[in-house]
């Protein structure tokens, strides 16, 4: 199988413009998806090979041309509608919520919604409030739809394909600070070899990306990266990290994180979403819920973004996003804290 390096925006539009050679019904729609290719690169070079029947520039209305998505698909096409920021959800949400991720269950399973809503996540690079946000979990929360949050250009090609052939709505979210734009700084791991033949990821099959000992970090999207690092400097004090990739959020790998923290003892879990109501404590419930205080060797800990809108200064940016030396901080925390036993008496 050829293989050569490729960043994370060229390997989602590879995987969707072979899927849309491979399957008449498959068309992307959305905003600036056309000829400028996605303002993240996600459908850069698609107009040009497959022109404007499958790659439609829509006017800025949300709410038009996810309904357009919802209503095609259930018709038997497979449509991919990016959302620009996942931010903008909010003016399209009846048609996410209340529409993409229900109407199957409404009409009795006698439908079905076989799309893609794709969109960008995350900050660190100063865009303030309103479109540095990741959201997962918000999607996650809402039945009816499967969400995906890669971390590299290998996964977001083979998943980018499973949820295109996937007949039921997939949320698609990709980190903005990973997709290897000249523009932005990004993380050179998230580059990688990717097949120049087309392949699928199953969901809901996390990954080990670094074996360790010592304490488990589970975690998705740039946060891997950060993570890579953080336990790369863990490495050279005598720490091994072991860090998991969740990869999709729904489904969810439970067996991969509980196999991990029952070999390690220790739990960090690091988030680029809210910490309250989130993807982090989902996490710690479940670890919490399934191994017992002899099975962990200290208090489980949840780095996350604290419950503030993101703020537009750079400084205030970098202290509220989970940065690399504040994960190792919080590992070597967990790795010299008291048996729980002791911690918690």
């Amino acid at each position: 199988m050829k293989t050569r390096k490729l960043t994370m925006a060229q390997a989602i539009a590879e995987a969707i413009g072979q899927e849309i050679e491979r399957d008449d019904n498959v068309f992307v729609l959305g905003e600036d998806v056309g000829k400028y290719g996605g303002i993240f690169g996600a459908t850069g070079g698609l107009l040009a090979k497959h022109g404007k029947d499958r790659i439609m520039d829509t006017p800025i209305s949300e709410t038009a041309f996810i309904g357009t998505a919802i209503g095609a698909a259930a018709e038997g096409m497979r449509p991919i509608a990016e959302l620009m920021f996942v931010d903008f959800f909010g003016v399209c949400m009846d048609m996410i919520y209340n529409h993409m991720a229900k109407n199957t269950y409404m009409a009795g399973g006698n439908i079905q919604l076989p799309m893609v809503l794709m969109s960008a996540i995350g900050g660190g690079y100063n865009d303030a409030a309103q479109h540095s946000q990741c959201l997962y979990a918000t999607f996650a929360h809402m039945p009816g739809m499967k969400v995906v949050v890669p971390s590299n250009a290998y996964d977001a090609k083979g998943l980018m394909t499973q949820a295109i052939r996937d007949n039921n709505p997939v949320v698609f979210l990709f980190h903005k600070g990973i997709m290897g734009l000249p523009w932005m700084s990004y993380f050179e791991g998230s580059t990688n070899e990717v097949p120049e033949e087309s392949y699928a990821i199953p969901f809901g099959q996390a990954k080990c990306v670094r074996e360790g000992s010592d304490v488990t970090i589970v975690t998705l999207s740039q946060m891997v990266q950060k993570s890579i690092l953080a336990a790369e400097k863990l490495a050279a004090e005598g720490i091994a990290a072991e860090i998991i990739d969740l990869r999709t959020i729904v489904p969810l790998d439970r067996e991969s994180v509980l196999k991990s923290v029952r070999k390690t003892g220790r739990l960090l879990v690091v988030d680029e979403d809210y910490l309250s109501f989130g993807l982090s404590g989902e996490i710690a419930a479940l670890v919490g819920e399934h191994l017992d205080t002899v099975q962990l060797k200290a208090p489980i800990r949840r780095l996350a973004v604290p419950d503030v809108p993101i703020p537009f200064s750079r400084p205030l940016e970098q202290f509220v996003i989970p940065q690399v030396d504040t994960i190792a901080a919080a590992a070597r925390q967990i790795v010299g804290a008291r048996q729980i036993e002791g911690a918690l008496a």
